[in-house]
């Protein structure tokens, strides 16, 4: 039996683990959530809801992965053939819809390195996103509208990136990426941040970020806010971190790599709202207004509001451009090849493919996916199956994982003694309290609240017809059903072969 990958070190699997943390949604999504619930006062509920839930639940796939030596559908399988690996499969298929749009995005991040050398977007930085570039302005939700070449071009790019990478490995190709990509983006992000508090107004920014509303901390919902962000931003319930932790070597301290991988990905989004807020307080001075009425998160944020910002900064205007842009490529990038490793690695494990041909695979139709969101109407598409994937994939394939893990299967007790005999961190009851108890009540309450919500004021506000939000709705009941449609098929290799790192 071939022996599985390792990593070459374990700064490689934490800089890759925290790579895949650290994505799009720490800089567009955390600053406005944050000052959405509370402002300063947010990050109480928010640290709570890391230390209950978030590293917990990394501490759990990081375990499962390490123990059973399997991507998602082979570890859960090992764990309980009768119910267990179809769950793996619904969280990788979940990935693969996900990277097919994600990879988009990075382009447009790749498209506006380009555009920021000459500040291409010119004044109407709306405009220009909606109309010139994107182009999904000009045709209305449901309509294909033909490719946009400008979104397709980079779109490639990106693609042979990601193929470049997982053909090498994970070793040569997975870790030396994250080697790479995640210092520069530190560093380059880093400078766009000094750069933005010093701006003028950056203060008065600082100040909306940062003051507390204690009054809302009382709110249910603020606290479903803070578990929902970190829920998110932690790439929990992908397949992902149970497939990279299934490449450790045997002597892995795993809650120690939970715990700096878990306050990394945090440290980054405050580093975000730090800067994003500085560049917003500017924004509100320059227009004579206040920082709330300019506060702007999602794509929005970063193609239109952003551009908006650079065009006033009184110098370096182009300097700061390509290095925010540059910035959302490397954090887009790091977390796209992991998205795509989670069903690559369960199709090799699965099929007894080599990595090669998984790639060409399974990269390979995500990659003519894609082209479907590079269309005019792609944006569209994309808000929509963002929106309800990961509310009732993500989110609910989380619930379902925690509650079959802790409660069905009873594996806690097992992972727990895994866990403690290579780790300097033990885990208690406190561990086990929250996989059994916190995380499923909260996952729960978010589940019932966005159904509630989704039924009440369909997404969008209007702005998308009933049939046309459907189309999103069956593409992500579709992944549960490709998840037990691939579940029969029989294994090139046994369950039993754990290769089991204990």
């Amino acid at each position: 039996m071939k022996s599985r990958e390792q990593w070459g070190s374990r700064a490689g699997f934490i800089l890759a683990a925290i790579g895949s943390a650290i994505g799009l949604g720490n800089i567009w999504r955390f600053p406005a959530v944050a000052y959405a619930n509370g402002g300063g006062s947010f990050f109480l509920p928010y640290l709570i809801a890391l230390l209950t839930a978030g590293i917990p639940l990394l501490i759990l796939e990081f375990t499962m992965g390490h123990k059973y030596r399997g991507s998602a559908p082979l570890t859960l399988g090992r764990i309980s053939r009768k119910g267990g690996e179809w769950l793996g499969w619904w969280q990788v298929v979940v990935s693969f819809v996900i990277s097919s749009y994600y990879a988009v995005i990075v382009a447009w991040a790749v498209a506006y390195t380009w555009f920021s050398f000459k500040l291409d977007w010119g004044s109407d930085t709306g405009g220009f996103f909606q109309k010139d570039y994107a182009q999904f302005a000009t045709v209305s939700p449901g309509s294909f509208g033909g490719i946009v070449w400008q979104v397709f071009l980079p779109l490639i790019l990106v693609w042979i990136v990601v193929f470049i990478v997982l053909f090498k490995g994970v070793r040569k190709g997975i870790e030396k990426a994250n080697k790479f990509f995640i210092p520069l983006l530190v560093i380059l992000f880093a400078i766009v941040v000094i750069r933005a508090v010093t701006l003028p107004g950056a203060a008065e920014g600082l100040n909306a970020f940062f003051t507390p509303d204690w009054h809302k901390i009382w709110s249910g919902n603020v606290w479903v806010a803070a578990y929902g962000q970190i829920f998110f931003s932690l790439s929990i319930a992908f397949g992902i971190m149970v497939a990279y932790s299934s490449y450790l070597p045997k002597k892995s301290d795993i809650t120690n790599n939970a715990f700096i991988t878990g306050f990394a990905n945090s440290g980054f989004e405050l580093l975000a709202g730090i800067g994003i807020f500085s560049a917003l307080g500017f924004m509100a001075q320059t227009q004579g207004k206040e920082v709330g009425d300019v506060v702007e998160g999602g794509v929005n944020l970063v193609f239109v509001v952003l551009p908006q910002i650079i065009n006033t900064l009184p110098a370096l205007k182009v300097p700061f451009a390509v290095l925010f842009f540059l910035s959302i490529i490397f954090a887009g990038l790091s977390s796209l090849i992991s998205i795509v490793e989670a069903y690559v690695s369960a199709v090799q494990d699965k099929f007894q493919m080599s990595r090669k041909t998984a790639v060409v695979i399974g990269a390979g139709l995500s990659a003519l996916i894609s082209l479907f969101y590079a269309s005019r109407g792609g944006l569209y598409f994309l808000d929509t199956v963002d929106h309800y994937v990961n509310q009732y994939g993500i989110a609910l394939a989380g619930l379902v994982e925690v509650i079959l893990i802790a409660w069905v299967f009873r594996k806690l007790d097992t992972f727990q003694k895994h866990a403690n005999a290579i780790s300097d961190i033990r885990l208690v009851f406190w561990w086990k309290a929250c996989l059994g108890v916190i995380t499923p009540l909260v996952l729960g309450y978010m589940m019932v609240k966005s159904v509630i919500e989704d039924i009440q004021t369909p997404y969008g506000g209007g702005d998308y017809s009933i049939p046309f939000l459907m189309v999103s709705v069956i593409v992500t009941a579709l992944t549960m059903i490709i998840g037990i449609i691939l579940t029969p098929f029989k294994w090139k290799r046994t369950l039993s072969e754990k290769e089991e790192a204990s």
